[in-house]
């Protein structure tokens, strides 16, 4: 260990209130967007505001090239981020500079994505939705990558690294819940205001707040009392290249971009699912999700304890197994003879533990598999690495996207009641149950017992 002061629960939490004003942000836009542009049933005051159906060679719709096109940008932008915060230089630190800047625009952009000016199908929306869902993730990128450089740093220990990863996951949780409200709380304003002005009232509202939480840690946390903010050298591409070339990290992304497709798909199809398969309004989502998070947060605890006992690696993978046979039950949905909100309910209660295990867990890999090869090589590049796993399966999410967006338009003129409705949004969670299997066997490839001695070997030595 260096002589850094090793951070209290104090700055931890404070640094968790971060992640609970961009994970709302990404939660409004992941839940929202898709539903608000291109809802299965158009609801009363509303309008379509770009172009319907397959308009990509037959095969895309408008938000699913918008959709996935974002999370290329983003993916590609990671990398070029990470490198420029590893290596810069400021009085400041190398990570608080930019959360600093990108806070703000983060949230406008946020808002933006939802107040397109033109009436009808205007492809002239389609061409502003495309730019500001660019800048979106642009800015979400500037934020994020060099938030999630500072979990290792600020988790200098093994208890420390757990116990950040689990307080994240707290606010992360909060924040997904509290995107999940939109349509309950602009119901509130929709009599007087409409559907369409309320909801995005209602985004406004949240990311205004969102934003105040972003700044929190970055005007409250030293980082030059916590972090090394000793700059890198070489480029971005040679950092990233020399990033993937450790195998114990290639091994974890692998599996990370199966599981990310399968819980892009759930999260985006969510509302979808309330509404077509179960036959419920929109505003179940929230009571649902709320639901899950707090099945979930009773299973924080017990991750906790038990990773500190018995390692990561065995919970990570019995989370993966499990959130299968969630997706498969949710593919179930509407078939079984149980009341949609029941189906729900039970959904939430299945989604409840492995959300716990890989909300916590995964961050926490990241952050060992860094520190071993910081002590293996002598460079300091935590950005990079956690770079590198957002640009994999950011990838993923726009091929989940791609995916999601064309196969849920299969028989959806079917109307409710007859033989193959819904079949597209069945078809969403059985794919989903494939892909976590599939990153799940891989997860058993990765060297846990190895990235551990590693870091314990170093401990003694300082």
């Amino acid at each position: 260990m260096d002589n850094k002061k090793i951070a209290s629960n104090k700055i931890l939490w404070i640094f968790a209130i971060g992640q609970l004003g961009w994970s709302t942000l990404a939660g409004i836009i992941t839940n929202w967007m898709v539903k608000f542009y291109e809802p299965d049933k158009l609801p009363e005051g509303h309008s379509y505001f770009t172009p319907q159906g397959r308009i990509v060679l037959g095969l895309l719709t408008a938000m699913g090239v918008i959709a996935a096109a974002g999370r290329i940008f983003d993916a590609v932008t990671d990398p070029y981020i990470a490198g420029k915060s590893d290596s810069f230089k400021h009085r400041l630190g190398r990570r608080i500079p930019f959360m600093r800047v990108a806070a703000i625009p983060f949230g406008v952009m946020t808002v933006l994505i939802f107040t397109l000016p033109f009436k009808g199908e205007s492809y002239g929306n389609f061409g502003l939705l495309f730019l500001f869902c660019m800048l979106f993730y642009l800015c979400m990128t500037a934020y994020c990558t060099p938030y999630n450089a500072l979990i290792p740093e600020l988790g200098r220990t093994q208890e420390t690294r757990i116990n950040l990863s689990t307080y994240i996951s707290v606010t992360y949780f909060f924040g997904s819940g509290i995107s999940y409200l939109v349509p309950n709380i602009a119901g509130i304003f929709s009599g007087s205001m409409g559907y369409t002005n309320s909801f995005r009232l209602t985004v406004g509202i949240l990311s205004a707040i969102a934003v105040v939480c972003m700044l929190v840690p970055a005007f409250l946390i030293d980082e030059n009392t916590y972090a090394d903010t000793t700059p890198t050298e070489g480029t971005a591409f040679s950092s990233l290249m020399a990033t993937f070339k450790n195998g114990d990290f290639r091994t974890f992304v692998a599996s990370d971009i199966f599981y990310w497709i399968g819980l892009t798909m759930f999260q985006t199809g969510l509302p979808f699912y309330i509404t077509t398969l179960l036959g419920l309004k929109d505003t179940w989502a929230f009571p649902m999700f709320a639901a899950m998070t707090f099945f979930s947060l009773l299973c924080y605890a017990p991750v906790n304890i038990f990773a500190k006992k018995m390692g990561k690696k065995k919970l990570i993978a019995f989370a993966f197994m499990f959130f299968s046979v969630t997706f498969l039950v949710t593919a179930l949905a509407g078939i079984l003879p149980i009341p949609g909100v029941a189906y729900g309910f039970i959904i939430a209660a299945l989604a409840a533990i492995p959300m716990a295990i890989l909300g916590i867990l995964p961050q926490a890999v990241v952050a060992d598999i860094s520190e071993a090869d910081k002590i293996e090589t002598g460079e300091s590049r935590q950005g990079m690495f956690y770079a590198a796993r957002t640009f994999a399966f950011k990838m993923g999410q726009s091929l989940a996207m791609l995916l999601f967006t064309s196969i849920k338009t299969i028989n959806s003129d079917v109307p409710s009641g007859e033989s193959g409705y819904g079949l597209g949004l069945r078809i969403t969670a059985i794919l989903a149950t494939v892909l976590c299997l599939i990153g799940g066997f891989i997860f058993f490839r990765y060297n846990e017992k190895d990235i551990i001695a590693k870091l314990e070997s170093a401990n003694k030595e300082d």
